[in-house]
């Protein structure tokens, strides 16, 4: 929501929409717009001391859009940066003669500036927490000469255990605008076996082209580890890296070495080589477009060799993808299908089951928020029966289906209001400033509408009847009159006829002399009800797009 408010201040702040001109103008018709505002604002055209000081204050507005829209440096940075750009500091510095491209350029090196100086105030922590869980009792009883206490028999309750668990964490300590230190730690158990290891690592950015990093752990053992990175051309990088385990039973040294190349613009291919602790080669091509993303791999290796194919479908509409993964190789073969749904901004949701030989039935879910993980694999079957996979499929869907209808969607709108409620508040003397300088606009119109008015009556033309903008309901316009949602724009909009057109470029309306905007973060429209050649027409658009009236497709029939 706060991002949608930031928006809002840029489309206040649109001077090209203040004119009424496209983002393309010539010199020509920035001069003609301004001159037709400056005649309708001119302090020295309104006698009345309330209406001389609201024009003295439009005047300015105005005069500020000529400034910028018709200074070529000027433009360029707002063109590329709006006006935060203008305001940035450190612009003094930024030649005139500098082309838009080099003028974003100084733009971004005065961000990694600021950036810089509050490096020692941030971190980027990642953890994970990882579920085994072992729950084949649902579909598999212990035999009767079962030395063992049956759940079952004493509660009617099936046997469910957690039988691993893993916990990684990492936080990032940037030192300097290059150099950044990554701490990051592990603890796992697995049928009362546990583990653990430290990391400490120093990654340097050598060039525009690649970085080195330097690792030191302990665990199981003391690891010293170097990694790099190194981009050889346009499409082509790879990255290397040589692992050192110092063990009780001797040293060990592993490689591994990767290869990338850009196939076509959706298409990478990868090449990647491991010696030493594990040996074997590995091919990878990823295709990924809008809508489908496509692995393919093969590899061959010690103490496996194996082939697999990954296919997702991608619904952006829905934000939503379905995945299907097939697996085999000299340790049997895996088929999982499932899906996952993007529940929020920064949260996602994604189950899958996986049957396969000879792992069985898993079903397999994952919640993934901001940079934290929490993935739990549910034993189901030893074996592929019809009865876990079917539970297996329909269960985590039904639930769902369930939780989506009776607690997130219901959260996310009172959230939503909530916040748009807060939003409102906090903007609400911002709001009644922008709604009386519209007003104030509006009295400043009056007499020139009145004149146009005239005009386009006697010849006939284009007469504004009744505008609206704003969060207009289908019902019609006399409900919508008394909404604080929805402006009156009437007298606005008839301001900008000329010649008996009207002519509205393709951007947020709110910044038209005469408009604010009554709803922030909300969809808003624009209807227009209208006469030409003493004919009714009427009209309804979305707040960016364009309009041209009249138009014939406009005509009521009645």
């Amino acid at each position: 929501m706060s991002e949608e408010m930031d928006d809002l201040k840029e489309e206040n702040e649109d001077y090209y929409t203040f004119l009424n001109i496209p983002r393309k103008a010539t010199d020509d018709e920035i001069n003609n717009a301004y001159r037709r505002l400056s005649r309708l604002y001119h302090p020295d055209k309104h006698m009345d001391p309330d209406r001389k000081v609201e024009a003295e204050l439009l005047f300015s507005k105005t005069k500020r859009a000529y400034e910028v829209l018709s200074d070529a440096h000027m433009r360029a940075i707002y063109d590329n940066l709006g006006t935060a750009g203008l305001e940035t500091q450190g612009w003094e510095i930024v030649q005139r003669t500098k082309t838009p491209h080099e003028i974003r350029e100084e733009y971004e090196r005065l961000a990694r500036d600021r950036e810089e100086r509050r490096l020692q105030q941030r971190t980027n922590p990642k953890s994970s927490v990882t579920m085994t869980i072992n729950a084949t009792d649902l579909f598999s009883v212990y035999d009767d000469d079962s030395p063992f206490v049956d759940l079952r028999d004493l509660f009617g309750l099936p046997h469910i255990e957690i039988s691993g668990m893993t916990l990684n964490q990492a936080i990032e300590a940037p030192l300097t605008n290059r150099d950044t230190a990554i701490l990051s730690g592990n603890l796992s158990s697995h049928n009362g076996n546990g583990s653990g290891g430290i990391n400490c690592s120093v990654r340097r950015i050598t060039s525009d082209k690649g970085w080195g990093e330097v690792e030191i752990g302990a665990g199981n053992g003391l690891t010293f580890a170097t990694k790099g990175f190194r981009n050889f051309s346009r499409g082509m990088f790879g990255n290397a890296s040589v692992l050192t385990h110092f063990t009780p039973n001797g040293l060990r040294v592993g490689t591994v070495t990767t290869l990338a190349n850009q196939l076509d613009k959706h298409t990478v291919g990868y090449l990647t080589w491991k010696a030493g602790m594990q040996s074997g080669v590995n091919t990878m091509i990823i295709r990924d477009t809008p809508t489908q993303h496509l692995v393919f791999s093969a590899y061959i290796g010690i103490p496996h060799t194996y082939a697999a194919l990954s296919y997702t479908h991608k619904m952006p509409e829905h934000d939503s993808k379905v995945k299907v993964t097939g697996k085999a190789g000299t340790f049997g073969a895996i088929l999982e299908y499932g899906a996952e749904k993007k529940v929020s901004q920064n949260s996602s949701l994604a189950a899958s089951i996986a049957l396969g030989v000879p792992t069985g039935v898993q079903l397999k879910v994952k919640l993934h928020r901001a940079s934290q993980t929490y993935a739990a694999t549910i034993m189901l079957c030893e074996e592929i029966m019809p009865a876990p996979v079917i539970y297996g499929t329909l269960v985590p869907l039904l639930s769902w289906l369930a939780l989506q209808k009776l607690i997130i969607q219901p959260y996310l709108r009172q959230q939503k209001q909530a916040e748009l409620l807060k939003q409102r508040e906090a903007n609400r003397s911002r709001l009644l400033e922008k709604r009386r300088e519209a007003m104030a606009a509006v009295d400043l119109m009056r007499e020139t509408v009145r004149r146009i008015v005239e005009q386009e009556e006697a010849r006939k033309g284009l007469v504004i009847l009744q505008a609206w903008y704003g969060q207009l309901v289908v019902e019609g316009l006399e409900e919508e009159c008394g909404s604080p949602e929805v402006v009156d724009v009437s007298i606005a909009l008839q301001c900008l006829v000329k010649d008996s057109k009207l002519i509205l470029q393709e951007s947020s309306k709110c910044s038209l002399p005469g408009f604010y905007d009554p709803c922030p973060g909300e969809e808003k429209n624009l209807r227009v009800r209208y006469l030409f050649h003493a004919v009714t027409h009427e009209v309804t658009i979305r707040d960016n797009e364009s309009l041209r009236i009249p138009k014939q497709s406009h005509r009521l029939e009645t």
